[in-house]
């Protein structure tokens, strides 16, 4: 029995005239953004409004054990930016804070202020 190989077409032939990769006795429905291969229905799947194969969506749903640094430090600059705009906001609060309360007079702080004349002594 020969063995059966499947070619790719990459014609620009209509999606009616091509085959699906793993069934080459069935009609073509989809073409796969990410490899270019045509596919029949049940050899495709919709991933985040867009029609994968198989293939390619194991590529793009598998974890991947590298880091992106560039994210990464990204995320840390704006963390760390975060932070600095919590502090400085942190210490306007507490400058103002004290100059208001410098701002009250001495006699508040005497206790005098309560004392009123003309009631109880």
């Amino acid at each position: 029995m020969p063995q059966r190989t499947t070619r790719i077409d990459t014609s620009m032939e209509p999606l009616s005239r091509q085959r699906c990769l793993h069934h080459p006795e069935r009609q073509a429905v989809a073409r796969c953004p990410e490899c270019g291969r045509f596919f029949c229905r049940e050899c495709i799947a919709e991933h985040e409004d867009r029609v994968l194969c198989a293939g390619c969506l194991k590529k793009l749903t598998a974890p991947t054990a590298h880091h992106d640094y560039g994210s990464t430090a990204w995320k840390m600059l704006v963390q760390s930016a975060q932070m600095t705009c919590g502090v400085f906001i942190l210490w306007l609060f507490f400058y103002f804070g004290g100059r208001i309360l410098l701002a009250i007079p001495s006699k508040f702080h005497d206790g005098t202020v309560w004392n009123v004349s003309g009631g109880e002594e």
